[in-house]
């Protein structure tokens, strides 16, 4: 069984994880948001790469949900020390070690697909682990500048890390997008795929960067099973990552039902043949199998069962 998982970083990171205890013989293929890489102190950070590979590679720190599990920061008070900015972005020393080979094979030549592959050898995250491209695409926020009160655009990280999503965006840019291809693998995986899962990650600057990017949409339309999304958003309110945010700036309801209806069903020029909703939660989305099942990943268990209803609803088996 081949299953495809487009995701984000810490929902898409456990999600895949629930996914992997629920159908543990399956080739399974995530497809990962890079839109959020940005390049800090001279090193390449791709956040949402690490997150997946830290969280099914038994490295990550699990309360944050990001970074490394025992992780030290000397390096980041020394910058400090010096001045040296930006210091609203924290990196670990644990951490520093994967952007330094990271950064130093792309110096090198390499892309970013044989570089996520080659880092993942530590890791053995159990998924074949695919940068949605590896040509640099960097999400940016158009946003009003407090002291002059004009737009400016500034990287996606800052607005969101540094300022909290406080300042008001009146648009996400994905800066490279027009010259990019799908990652190595992308499109071939979507294509012959038993299932297309959409992970319960932000719909507008994670699953809306991958599916940004010129042939991945065309590709999920075009695959052999059916695709399934689960919502990120709960009685109206996102899970993680601050999607209340970034829908409204789209011009869609920050609901199940909004975010269903933005990516549409697939008989009908969308993606959707199935959406996972809250249990209690209401959600017409027309042409699309609406499921209210419980979303939660509070357990390893509760996980486990929402990839299982994923599953369920595109048709294929699980383990019991």
């Amino acid at each position: 069984m081949r299953i495809v998982v487009l995701a984000g970083g810490v929902g898409g990171a456990r999600f895949l994880r629930g996914l992997l205890a629920a159908a543990p013989g399956a080739e399974v293929t995530a497809v990962v948001n890079t839109g959020d890489d940005v390049t800090l102190h001279g090193l390449r950070i791709c956040p949402d790469l690490d997150t997946v590979m830290y969280t099914l590679g038994d490295g990550i720190d699990e309360e944050r949900g990001w970074g490394r599990r025992s992780e030290s920061w000397t390096v980041k008070d020394e910058l400090a020390a010096y001045g040296a900015e930006p210091t609203w972005f924290g990196l670990g020393d644990r951490d520093l070690a994967t952007h330094l080979v990271r950064t130093r094979m792309l110096d090198a030549g390499y892309p970013l697909s044989d570089v996520t592959a080659a880092l993942a050898q530590r890791w053995q995250p159990g998924v074949r682990l695919l940068p949605m491209s590896d040509q640099r695409v960097e999400t940016h926020v158009v946003v009003t500048d407090p002291d002059t009160e004009r737009p400016r655009a500034i990287h996606f990280q800052e607005w969101w890390i540094r300022h909290r999503a406080a300042l008001d965006a009146s648009s996400f840019v994905q800066v490279g997008v027009q010259d990019a291809r799908p990652g190595p693998g992308v499109v071939e995986a979507l294509t012959t795929a038993d299932a297309v899962l959409f992970a319960p990650s932000n719909p507008v600057v994670s699953i809306g960067a991958v599916l940004g990017v010129p042939g991945i949409r065309a590709a999920v339309r075009a695959a052999a099973g059916r695709v399934v999304g689960i919502s990120p958003i709960v009685d109206g309110a996102a899970l993680r990552g601050m999607a209340d945010r970034c829908l409204p700036v789209v011009g869609v309801e920050v609901s199940a039902e909004g975010v269903g209806r933005h990516y549409g069903a697939r008989s009908a020029d969308g993606l959707l043949d199935a959406w996972l909703v809250h249990t209690g939660d209401q959600a017409t989305v027309p042409g699309v199998d609406v499921r209210a099942v419980p979303l939660l990943m509070s357990s390893p268990e509760a996980t486990r069962a929402l990839a299982r209803a994923a599953l369920d609803a595109a048709g294929v088996a699980t383990t019991p």
